[in-house]
């Protein structure tokens, strides 16, 4: 007999708990009936999904104003939504509905993405893009985009669809259209050649890649500097030969963010881009909560492997102690802001201010801010102030403005000292780098930024860094500073996105509760064959590493999931690797010991607290039968689908026959309980990327 739902779709606390609104009292009791009622849960994840594809679309860099009767007429087709019904489905229907409209209108003189109404958006269709070198080296485009005919769109909106290749109802409608935008000078241009379109990509030109889902996409090419690192995925290691895996945790969820930006804008990620890990740790994992002293507990399981049915999947996963918000530490935070002028776009300052904005709001009298700035210059803008003056610290973040280079050593040295002048012993000592990664002027070799760092965080003051902006994301060096800053690095794409990272997960972003996290784990030859690690490739330590406390590795906040996962081949599985060649000094081992031949595998974690210089040892045996796919957890297999995902966008060898398709079921099966809707956006994502790839 299915439970009968008794909660109230108009219950205003609904729409504040998913906005985040609520206090904490308020925000336990929603929970608590969240927990009983389905119904009710999946109210309010629509209702945060909503918010966060609206909040994602007016956070886009290149928005065109929104004209007063556009926004009339989509004020008026919601006002034309208002029904009453006794449906939960329409009821969320309404309430997006308006939610959209109210946001609109919030935004009076704001910005809207296209001028197209809504309701013809649907009908347009992206346009494919690929950027390449010639024979010679020059740099080249292609754009291609569908002739489609479209149905009597309002006389502004012509020019700009003319410009992006779509014909109107009763033009000509052939084969697909191949245009150009120099942004610039406005001229529109046809390709070379309707066959074999290629134009080159001079100077700073900026392309529109097109129209789709109610958003226009700019995106640099030619001199496009987004900087990614090359990572080269971990091989399979035969036991007998190796039997240690050796890394560092990491809880950066940047790359998650990134490759949904991409996705979103129609186009697939680089592979440097897609580091498997931060996808993998963007969800957070029903782990028991830590017992006794240690400040993490830690969770292991084997089960079937998902894309090789002969092999099977280790997990590995911590869960860091909670830290409620009245039990949260003192904290001094330095925002240290770039201001130069690559920040000027509305993805970058613009979207730093409002996220800032969300953190600000969060803070009490425990808190005190400062704010520091840099561009050509670095400078003190904002004087350590309490957390309970919010105005002075909300008017100091409103009046940033853009412009100049980019001194960020400087900027960087800056934040420190002021860190450590006004230091909180037994507290949260923390800067909070916001910027594109753009270092152009004083100390802009990576190298030299890293050894600041190193040599800073020696103070006790922790560096997390919120990146912001396309077309000159500079990736691998926020994700290097915040690594050797004992911090994070979080990629803000949207409001939503900052809402996540500053607000709900606000004491993992900002409290620390063991450093230097360590995992050593060593396979039974008796049992596994052959394994690799997926992921962490740039957090692999020398085995010798982890037991010397000197040697730096990651952190974990309060609250935060950290998962690892190993793909195993049973001992009796046949298998091969390439062989090295016989041996002149090495006797080669042929037979696996028979002595623990239950056991799997042995985990060995070290850590330090927060303050301390010596680390502790965990140790755990995994020892338990493999369970079959449909046996095993569903974190667990969802975990996998993501690992599965982020290795298809790689294109890894080991998911060559694993399908988007195939990925997304893996996906919706275990699904499981997704108050906050970010399992269900990972399964929009997957859709996308199978679509970009047809």
């Amino acid at each position: 007999m299915v439970a009968k739902s008794d909660f109230d779709a108009d219950d205003a606390r609904l729409s504040a708990y998913a906005l985040g609104e609520l206090d904490a009292d308020e925000s336990r009791a929603v929970e608590a009936l969240l927990q009983r009622d389905a119904a009710a849960r999946e109210f309010v994840a629509g209702l945060r999904e909503t918010v966060a594809q609206v909040e994602r679309a007016f956070a886009e860099p290149t928005a065109e104003r929104l004209d007063e009767p556009a926004r009339a007429a989509i004020v008026e087709h919601a006002r034309g939504e208002r029904v009453a019904t006794a449906s939960t489905g329409n009821r969320l229907r309404v309430v997006r509905t308006l939610l959209a409209a109210a946001i609109v209108v919030a935004f009076a003189g704001g910005t809207l993405l296209v001028t197209q109404p809504w309701d013809k958006m649907s009908s347009i269709t992206p346009w494919q893009s690929r950027f390449y070198r010639d024979g010679a080296g020059a740099s080249k485009i292609e754009r291609r985009g569908p002739s489609q005919a479209l149905n009597a769109p309002g006389s502004n909106e012509l020019p700009k669809l003319r410009e992006l290749g779509y014909t109107m109802a009763g033009e000509a409608a052939g084969g697909p259209v191949w245009r150009y935008l120099d942004v610039g000078t406005g001229a529109n241009q046809p390709a070379t050649s309707l066959t074999e379109p290629s134009i080159e990509a001079a100077g700073a030109r900026d392309f529109i890649l097109g129209v789709g889902g109610g958003r226009r996409e700019i995106e640099q090419f030619g001199t496009s500097s987004e900087e990614y690192d090359s990572i080269a995925e971990h091989i399979f290691r035969r036991t007998l030969d190796e039997a240690l895996s050796t890394f560092s945790i990491d809880v950066d969820t940047a790359s998650y963010a990134n490759v949904r930006r991409h996705l979103m804008s129609g186009s697939l990620p680089s592979s440097g881009a897609v580091r498997v890990e931060e996808l993998v740790n963007y969800f957070d994992y029903d782990y028991a909560q830590p017992s006794g002293a240690a400040p993490f507990s830690v969770t292991t399981d084997v089960f079937a492997c998902p894309w090789d049915a002969r092999r099977q999947l280790v997990r590995v996963g911590l869960k860091g102690r909670e830290v409620h918000a009245q039990e949260r530490k003192d904290s001094h935070l330095v925002f240290l802001i770039d201001v130069s002028g690559s920040m000027s776009s509305a993805d970058k300052l613009p979207l730093v201010q409002r996220s800032l904005r969300l953190l600000t709001e969060q803070l009490d009298v425990r808190d005190r801010v400062s704010i520091v700035v840099y561009a050509g210059s670095e400078g003190l803008v904002l004087e350590p102030t309490s957390g309970r003056e919010r105005g002075a610290i909300l008017e100091a973040i409103e009046r940033l403005e853009s412009g100049g280079s980019t001194n960020g050593g400087a900027g960087i040295a800056l934040a420190y000292k002021t860190a450590r002048e006004h230091f909180i012993e037994g507290g949260v000592n923390r800067v909070l780098l916001c910027t594109d990664g753009d270092f152009n002027v004083g100390t802009t070799s990576r190298d030299e930024l890293v050894k600041l760092i190193e040599q800073e965080r020696k103070s006790g003051v922790f560096l997390s860094v919120l990146g912001f902006g396309t077309g000159n994301l500079k990736d691998s060096s926020m994700e290097q500073l915040a690594d050797k800053g004992n911090g994070a690095y979080a990629y803000i794409d949207s409001i939503a996105e900052a809402r996540k990272v500053l607000v709900e997960q606000i004491s993992g972003t900002l409290e620390t509760i063991a450093k230097d996290v360590k995992i050593q784990i060593e396979f039974n030859p008796a049992r596994v064959q052959a394994w690799r690690q997926i992921g962490y490739e740039n957090r692999a330590l020398a085995h010798q590493d982890f037991a010397d406390d000197t040697k730096d590795a990651g952190e974990i906040g309060a609250g935060h999931t950290v998962t690892a996962l190993y793909e195993i081949v049973p001992v009796g599985v046949p298998f091969e690797l390439p062989q090295v060649g016989e041996l002149r000094y090495q006797t080669p081992r042929d037979e696996a010991p028979a002595a623990r031949g239950d056991e799997w595998l042995h985990v060995k974690l070290r850590y330090k607290a927060p303050d301390g210089d010596v680390s502790q040892l965990l140790e755990k045996t995994v020892s338990s039968a493999a369970a079959s796919w449909s046996e095993a957890p569903l974190d667990a297999r969802f975990a996998a689908a993501v690992a599965g995902f982020a290795m298809k966008l790689r294109d890894s060898e080991h998911t060559r026959e694993l399908s988007y398709a195939q990925i997304e079921q893996l996906a919706l099966e275990a699904l499981g309980r997704d108050e906050r809707g970010w399992r269900r956006e990972f399964i929009d994502l997957v859709r996308r990327a199978g679509a970009l790839t047809r």
